[in-house]
């Protein structure tokens, strides 16, 4: 039988910090692999090692549990290298793929959340409004230090009609509108001092090979007009002294969610070519990174737009050839633009044929630090194919 393989990482903070961090009610979820491999049971040691400590763990050398081994390692070491301020959270849109592993990693690294349920009976750790009728009590934001506002009907989950996009925009206006008249209610009276309400990088348009940071303006499009309306509904908040933050969020990368396993999926069959002519500029970013990004300005002066995105983007195809050595299956297939035009209608151009070339200027101010730059490693991080002596 062969012999178990032995990881020893070293975690940035003393051992008593380590050990209550992996043994919170939420670390066996958040340190699990995303792509779907073994859980591994809690085990191994740590060491004590100066300020810092060792963690110590082994594997049998089968059945990915190595890679999941490699991948708790590494997220436990950048969870704990990165401080957290234990505030008071409120999230809106804690149903969706962000806010469930938003909400896993502020309560994993201290905080407070309180989820918003639409509705008008609320119960403990939930705050009840309902952003249609514009209700929302503001003295339910008094025991808040921020919010975090991820509410809004999926861009992608269906083809664009006149009522499917007409609720696109309701469901991000009524309920940004909503949240930011409360919070200027409350901010007298003690009520939450920051909104972090996100958007998307569909604000800037198609902008073709144009390099843009922060402050490239409004584009072109449905996308970009509902991004002004959307972002506009905050004005409420912003003009009774709350900060306001604008988080424009990329392409996110996660295997059990978003845009990733539609593009997962193609590419294993060999169909996972380039979408139209590939030439058009994807800002992507992994779903750690955006966690990352949300928890950092929560406690930092970051105010208006701040472009969520890896350091750099990727061309279309360029993205399709990396997706594809990760799966190590071809990508040279295209998906001619006019099919796509055929099956999703206006999406097509403004979800999957435009590009925008990102920078995430306002972070790299900030003194932000992302986990991932590279696309292909961590496309293959992300899927369980990094390579073991990397992973290790």
């Amino acid at each position: 039988m062969p012999a178990p393989v032995t990881l020893r990482t070293t975690l940035p903070v003393p051992a008593d910090a380590a050990r209550a961090y992996l043994a919170h009610p939420r670390a066996a979820s958040r340190l699990s692999p995303p792509w779907g491999g073994p859980v591994l049971a809690p085990g191994g040691a740590v060491h004590a090692e100066g300020a810092a400590c060792v963690l110590e763990e082994s594997a049998a050398p089968e059945s990915g549990a190595v890679e999941a081994l490699a991948w708790r390692h590494r997220t436990a070491a950048l969870d704990l290298a990165r401080p957290v301020a234990p505030l008071r959270v409120g999230v809106t849109g804690a149903s969706g793929m962000i806010g469930r592993a938003l909400i896993e990693y502020l309560e994993l690294r201290g905080c407070t959340v309180t989820r918003f349920v639409r509705g008008s009976v609320a119960g403990h750790g939930t705050v009840a409004w309902d952003p249609a009728r514009g209700t929302l009590d503001p003295r339910a934001l008094e025991s808040l230090d921020a919010v975090v506002h991820l509410a809004g009907a999926g861009i992608a989950d269906e083809r664009w009609t006149d009522a499917r996009k007409r609720e696109l925009v309701e469901s991000r206006v009524q309920s940004t509108g909503t949240l930011a008249r409360a919070m200027a209610s409350a901010a007298g009276s003690g009520g939450a001092r920051v909104l972090l309400s996100t958007s998307a990088i569909g604000a800037y348009g198609d902008r073709g090979d144009e390099k843009l940071d922060e402050a490239g303006g409004y584009g072109r499009g449905f996308l970009a007009d509902l991004a002004r309306q959307w972002e506009g509904a905050a004005a409420p908040a912003a003009a009774a002294g709350v900060r306001v933050a604008h988080p424009r969020i990329g392409v996110v990368l996660w295997p059990a969610g978003g845009a990733l396993p539609k593009l997962v999926t193609p590419a294993l069959l060999g169909a996972g070519g380039p979408l139209g002519s590939g030439r058009q500029w994807w800002s992507w970013v992994s779903l750690h990174d955006v966690l990352d990004a949300l928890v950092f300005a929560l406690d930092r002066p970051l105010a208006g737009p701040y472009n969520v995105v890896a350091p750099e983007s990727a061309r279309q195809r360029d993205f399709a050839a990396a997706l594809g050595r990760a799966l190590s299956r071809p990508a040279f297939l295209p998906a001619p633009a006019f099919a796509l035009r055929l099956l999703l209608g206006e999406m097509a151009d403004e979800a999957l044929l435009a590009g925008q070339r990102l920078v995430p200027r306002a972070l790299r101010e900030a003194g932000f630090v992302h986990r991932d730059t590279d696309l292909e490693a961590t496309l293959r991080l992300l899927l369980g194919r990094a390579a073991r002596k990397a992973a290790a």
